[in-house]
């Protein structure tokens, strides 16, 4: 079931919003986002992401925003892990 997620575009995006649209498009994700409403960090933590590149696990959470990036997200620095990966960058 595909998901649309409506933004007021002008009053800024907020990271609970953002944490939430990520949760809603990458399965299983645990996902933690800081921003200030047009810059943020996310960090996304997902089994979804098990033998993909970097660059494909970018993709596919940028998949999630669509048209976000292109308005209420203005930058998005981007963190990806596996499971086994985030257990060991936690040590």
């Amino acid at each position: 079931m595909m998901r649309i997620h409506l933004i007021d575009v002008g009053a800024g995006m907020q990271a609970e919003e953002l944490k939430k649209i990520i949760e809603d498009g990458v399965p299983s994700a645990q996902v933690s986002v800081q921003g200030d409403g047009d810059h943020f960090e996310a960090t996304v933590v997902s089994a979804a992401f098990e033998g993909k590149s970097m660059v494909q696990q970018h993709q596919l959470v940028y998949g999630t925003l669509g048209g976000l990036m292109e308005g209420a997200v203005h930058a998005l620095a981007l963190r990806t892990f596996t499971p086994e990966q985030w257990e060991k960058q936690i040590r």
